[in-house]
């Protein structure tokens, strides 16, 4: 009966109602499928998703020296985003993107290929396997974050990179050398994998990470971010982050709040 069954496509059960929820979406992907199996899509997808978020942060840098309003919700309202810098970290962003990152995925598609299933995954599964994934990647980056700054080696070798600035804007999210950019990859790319998501869930939480990371430096206390969202402080957010630019001995975990509670190393004021 079982080998019945499998062979026999007709009496295959037909998807549910929730995974016919996110089945247009996932149709119309799948009509680009070719770009999504290219090796270049994967630092394509990051970069612009990426440079896509950072943009409404760098119009606001731009406004805050005009606007009143804007300048208020600066977290260091002293301090303003020049030129200068956002052209060296967008420089070390597309070098670490096109001299390390698109090599490793294209030895990634060549070993691994992209396998594209025709049906949609149910969206409550997606929802819980994005917060999965991103619950994962704050416990990782987390410990090494921790492990870069109580080990001064680690933090003068590969850390000290992205603490350049002290005051946090949009396209620092990414300012970083080459060992933390990959590390922190590896997270956000295996996680997924372990957990045998879909591939439209992938994309969601690469989406969701990339926002929040963004987010987290953006330098701004805006009336919608996130951390006002989540009930009970259970989100750190920009200013969490901001803090730990600013301090560099508090704040470790990049999103949630409870490593950080556990640890003794949560601060949420200046």
């Amino acid at each position: 009966i079982i080998i019945f069954v499998i062979m026999n496509p007709v009496l295959t059960p037909p998807p549910g109602p929730m995974a016919m929820l996110l089945q247009p979406l996932w149709t119309f992907v799948l009509g680009h499928a070719p770009l999504l199996r290219s090796p270049f899509f994967p630092v394509l997808f990051s970069l612009c998703v990426y440079l896509s978020f950072c943009l409404p942060f760098l119009l606001l840098d731009a406004l805050s020296t005009r606007w009143a309003w804007v300048l208020r919700y600066k977290l260091q309202p002293q301090s303003s985003v020049s030129w200068s810098s956002v052209r060296r970290c967008l420089a070390l962003t597309l070098y670490n993107h096109l001299v390390f990152i698109f090599p490793l995925t294209v030895l990634h598609w060549y070993l691994r290929p992209v396998h594209l299933t025709e049906e949609a995954p149910p969206l409550p599964r997606l929802l819980a396997q994005v917060l999965v994934c991103l619950l994962l990647f704050d416990f990782q980056s987390f410990a090494w974050h921790l492990l870069h700054h109580r080990v001064p080696w680690l933090y003068r070798t590969f850390h000290k990179v992205h603490h350049t600035y002290t005051s946090t804007s949009a396209l620092t999210a990414e300012y970083s050398g080459t060992w933390e950019t990959l590390s922190l990859g590896l997270f956000a790319a295996a996680n997924p994998l372990l957990l045998g998501c879909h591939p439209l869930t992938e994309l969601a939480f690469f989406v969701v990470n990339i926002w929040l990371s963004v987010e987290d430096h953006c330098g701004y206390d805006l009336p919608w971010a996130t951390h006002r969202l989540v009930p009970l402080g259970l989100y750190g957010g920009a200013r969490h982050h901001d803090l730990h630019h600013l301090k560099s001995k508090c704040n470790f975990a990049p999103y949630f709040t409870h490593w950080d509670r556990l640890a003794g190393t949560l601060q949420t004021q200046d």
